[in-house]
């Protein structure tokens, strides 16, 4: 009872704001005094052999690319890109902003990033289409998360680090899912740009073969990033941990020698900026690690699962409210802290249901990218309303019509588990 009391403690203690690490590390300590565990030394091997982890080093080297190319000028130059190859299309300017904050978030894991990076780019030139302010607003608050599922996603690195899952099995898994999320945001961008986002007898613009070698041109030393890394992991060339220090460095080489967008003076700041995340992500790691041992030692999953096997008779069941509860996880966690948190509890217990691992990986995901957008407090509302000085309320009403759409997308992931475990079988990725 007095272990329930604590953790209902240390709940509203970070809802008032106390610093997550020191939420999760407070009462992990209290929980070991009471349980009186004797070899405490074996959250200290725990925390040792998470550290020394290769794949660890991904997430600092993935994340410092991602800062830079979003502090330089590469998402004016990839959206130029974008824009000359999709404007064609009814709602083309739509589906660029779309694919263009896939590709950051991908890079970045982070989804406030790519809101402040490219929102100043992307709100107006989506205006200057005649998109109404809501739809615009809505389109740029939800797909700052998009792009978790596609590599090198920091949360799925994170994700396959935690469950002990195959990461390049999860980054195979989440290729499908990832693009029907796309494909339908933009089925519904395209609808709404051929119902009126222009004017009624407004031609479509005209991109001359001229832009689009110009484009392509400005843009040539980026557009090869994230192929690179595609084929080089799938084709099993590097694995994930090779390819972050080529990522780095080639992008670092890139905008600061090549095309000069950030100074040697300027450098140092970007790199501090992409470390106080990362710093943040390890410092909460080694925390959740310690609460993980305690869970392990005192068999909580196990208890956790007896007791919903008597409560929920179906896994269909189950889904329905594992689903429930990671929309809430999503609203009030980032996504780095919920992997650390919430997944070594969920696990066994999906497991303990059947579901297949890998389709766990990215239903969780699919959630949590959900739960940013998600009122009443999911973070993108926030972030949106502070970078285009919207009322909050006002950017609910805008994100809803989204959340729809991905909703369904959700409940097909969910509900057809084939789209994550069929490429991952078919091409017998390890």
């Amino acid at each position: 009872m007095m272990e329930v009391v604590l953790v209902i403690l240390f709940v509203l203690l970070a809802l008032l704001g106390l610093r997550l690490f020191v939420v999760i590390g407070g009462l992990a300590f209290l929980l070991y005094l009471m349980a009186d565990i004797g070899e405490i030394e074996g959250v200290v091997n725990e925390m040792y052999t998470l550290a020394t982890s290769p794949v660890l080093l991904t997430i600092p080297l993935y994340t410092l690319a991602g800062y830079l190319m979003a502090e330089s000028k590469a998402p004016t130059r990839l959206i130029a890109l974008s824009k000359a190859l999709l404007s064609w299309l009814p709602g083309g300017v739509a589906v660029v902003a779309l694919i263009s904050c896939a590709f950051f978030t991908a890079f970045t894991g982070a989804s406030g990033v790519t809101i402040i990076a490219l929102g100043g780019l992307l709100y107006p030139v989506l205006l200057g289409e005649r998109y109404s302010e809501k739809f615009s607003l809505g389109l740029l608050t939800t797909s700052g998360s998009l792009g978790l599922l596609f590599p090198p996603s920091l949360a799925i690195i994170l994700y396959g680090l935690i469950a002990e899952v195959s990461i390049t099995q999860l980054f195979v898994a989440g290729i499908i899912p990832g693009a029907l999320l796309i494909a339908l945001l933009t089925l519904y961008s395209v609808l709404r740009g051929t119902r009126g986002a222009r004017r009624p007898k407004e031609p479509l613009a005209r991109i001359t073969a001229q832009q689009i070698k110009k484009a392509l041109w400005d843009a040539r030393f980026e557009i090869p990033i994230p192929f690179v890394v595609l084929v080089g992991i799938y084709g099993g060339f590097f694995s994930v941990t090779d390819s972050a220090p080529m990522v780095a460095l080639y992008v670092v080489i890139v905008e600061v020698f090549v095309y000069r967008d950030i100074s040697l003076k300027r450098l140092p700041g970007v790199v501090q900026d992409a470390m106080v995340l990362v710093g943040g992500i390890f410092i909460i790691i080694c925390c959740a690690k310690a609460l993980t041992y305690y869970f392990v030692d005192q068999e909580i999953p196990q208890r956790l699962l007896e007791w919903m096997q008597a409560v929920i008779g179906s896994k269909f069941t189950f889904l329905v409210v594992l689903n429930i509860f990671l929309l809430i996880v999503g609203c009030l966690m980032d996504i780095f802290s919920a992997i650390l948190v919430v997944v070594p509890l969920i696990v066994p217990i999906a497991l303990g249901f059947g579901v297949d691992p890998l389709h766990l990986g990215i239903i969780f995901l699919v959630n949590l990218e959900m739960g940013y957008s998600t009122p009443p407090i999911g973070l993108n509302l926030f972030i949106s309303s502070y970078r285009f000085k919207k009322p909050v309320i006002e950017l609910y009403r805008a994100s809803l019509p989204f959340l729809a759409i991905l909703l369904v997308a959700l409940l097909l992931i969910t509900y057809w588990p084939a789209l994550s475990t069929f490429p991952v079988n078919y091409l017998q990725v390890e």
